[in-house]
């Protein structure tokens, strides 16, 4: 039996576009003779759509886009995520479903039992779930042999009792299938990337296939929308356990493979989560435009390594032809942001341009009777004042020059709220928003190892960071050394690990409550709620995956022993 990966880039709301990719891989499956090609999930109106999943036109019309590929499947059977009507008074008005097209037919809907609601996810927000699971779909192949296929939508494929040491429902919908004799499972994902999650999907699948001697087809989503990336990485499963078929990662993939082919591929597996993460970035930076219509891109160059690395990020996923640099020096820059900036620019061939503030800068402090900074923290209002003419002038030029602007800051001075609201949080996206500082550093210096030179000089990387708001201004009289508190905030934020569990791992204790009420500040969660869409890369990201009220009274504080 040959079974196609039907892994495409969809966009939320262009139907048209979206069906058209849908055909044309069903096409190609077609060629290659498959008997069956899977989709990922909602790929027919884009996961997720959000709150438009709540529109009465979107709800009606939620089933047209099917005649058009239903008489498309002649010959083949096709299996798409689509949402479907609820036609029953009560519940959420949409079921998130598999639609089983075969032979010119469509033979059933299979409904999302499992609805996640932690993290980016909030289907239940929107879906009315399954309450009776059992996705058997008998399919005549190309021999006309009848087969089970046990059809399942992402989450209902993440519940196995033997892989997870906790699980979040008691329900399986795999398990169903299985038990009622599947004899293909075919598993439609929209699996957002995260670091460490291809792999970890990799000895999923693979130990479900083993355990259950049954081949297994896992189709994942791919692209960029908002911050969400997607990174593909479907695979097929036979009933060994082994990856006969390993989709590309970040990029689309349609390809046949037949089940019983016994050869292991492992392409979509690079064994380097910088590079992952390196290629996440790219392609949420390249999808975010091209799909909001953006062609060229504009950030502020400081000679520091946030702006160098987002700069390599940007030349790479639009052209170093259409992204502009802008240096904009301060009376408190040092001749090294400039000429290591140039430098840069000359490395990676993109545009620059020289927009000093100086001048500017001095006539408001004088208009606003503000003393210049004789050194760090003295006068906050000037410091800010720096980074806010330089997010006018970037703001400017996208407006005139119709540029996305790329804001630069990583996510550990977003964490502590060492950022300034209206200057370098300005932005059309957050690209380093979920990046840690250390993991700015270590991304950096894999791109230079990657190309074989110093694409971003190694002065820059090598570099002191500061903000050069002030005379000899440094972060570290600010934060703590970087190296000692991204392991607290990668266990907070990502692990979301307990102040005493963070102790236990042998952080300081007075570190460890600083830093947590640095981040759970009032102010600093309000300057977090306006930031861009940020590029997400990790598990409960600030934003869309970290949820907390800005008018709170919670604060850390060590229990007297």
């Amino acid at each position: 039996m040959k079974v196609t990966i039907g892994q495409i880039n969809t966009t939320n709301g262009d139907i048209n576009g979206n069906v058209e990719k849908i055909l044309a891989a069903i096409e190609k499956a077609r060629s290659a003779e498959s008997d069956l090609i899977v989709f990922p999930e909602v790929c027919i109106h884009g996961y997720t759509s959000q709150d438009w999943f709540q529109d009465r036109d979107i709800i009606h019309a939620a089933l047209d886009p099917l005649s058009q590929i239903i008489p498309k499947t002649e010959g083949i059977t096709a299996v798409l995520g689509t949402i479907r009507p609820n036609e029953s008074p009560d519940g959420r008005r949409l079921f998130n479903s598999a639609a089983v097209i075969s032979n010119g037919e469509l033979v059933r809907f299979v409904d999302k039992t499992l609805l996640p609601e932690y993290d980016v996810f909030d289907d239940p927000r929107y879906f009315e779930p399954e309450t009776e699971p059992n996705g058997i779909v008998e399919i005549a192949r190309r021999d006309g042999d009848v087969f089970k296929l046990g059809v399942v939508v992402c989450e209902d494929f993440w519940n196995d009792k033997t892989f997870w040491r906790e699980r979040l429902y008691e329900k399986d919908p795999t398990d169903i299938v299985i038990e009622n004799g599947a004899e293909l499972i075919v598993a439609l994902n929209a699996s957002p990337y995260n670091k460490g999650k291809i792999g970890v999907r990799c000895e999923m699948v693979s130990h479900r296939a083993r355990e259950n001697r049954v081949p297994i087809v896992f189709v994942n989503l791919v692209g960029g929308n908002d911050g969400i990336i997607f990174d593909g990485s479907s695979l097929i499963a036979d009933e060994e356990g082994d990856i006969i078929l390993q989709a590309s990662s970040f990029e689309e993939f349609v390809e046949t493979v037949e089940l019983d082919v016994r050869k292991p591929d492992a392409r979509g597996i690079t064994g380097n989560e910088l590079e992952s993460i390196r290629r996440a970035l790219v392609l949420g930076i390249r999808d975010y435009a091209r799909k909001n219509g953006f062609r060229n891109a504009v950030l502020g160059l400081s000679g520091g390594i946030d702006s160098a690395l987002v700069a390599a990020l940007a030349c790479e996923a639009l052209g170093p032809e259409n992204v502009l640099c802008v240096m904009m020096p301060s009376p408190f820059s040092s001749e090294g942001s400039i000429t290591d900036s140039e430098k840069l620019i000359r490395n990676f061939g993109c545009e620059g341009r020289m927009e000093p503030i100086t001048d500017t800068f001095e006539v408001l402090l004088r208009q606003m009777a503000l003393n210049k900074p004789t050194r760090g923290g003295e006068v906050l209002a000037a410091e800010n004042m720096q980074s806010r003419i330089r997010g006018v002038i970037l703001m400017a030029i996208s407006n005139a020059e119709g540029r996305l602007l790329l804001s630069t800051g990583n996510k550990s001075e977003l964490a502590v709220g060492y950022c300034t609201l209206y200057g370098d949080t300005n932005g059309g996206l957050a690209v380093l928003g979920d990046v840690l500082k250390t993991e700015v550093w270590e991304i950096a210096g894999h791109i230079n190892k990657h190309d074989g030179r110093e694409l971003i000089p190694q002065v820059i990387i090598d570099k002191k960071p500061s903000a050069e708001l002030a005379p000899n201004q440094f972060d570290q009289d600010s934060l703590p050394p970087y190296e000692l508190m991204d392991p607290i905030l990668r266990m907070y934020l990502e692990q979301k690990a307990s102040p005493a569990e963070m102790i236990e791992a042998g952080h300081d204790p007075d570190r460890v409550y600083w830093i947590l009420n640095k981040v759970e500040h009032p102010s600093n969660e309000f300057k977090r709620r306006q930031l861009p869409p940020t590029l997400i890369i990790s598990k409960n990201a600030i934003g869309i995956g970290r949820r907390r009220p800005i008018t709170h009274k919670y604060r850390r504080s060590r229990s007297p022993k």
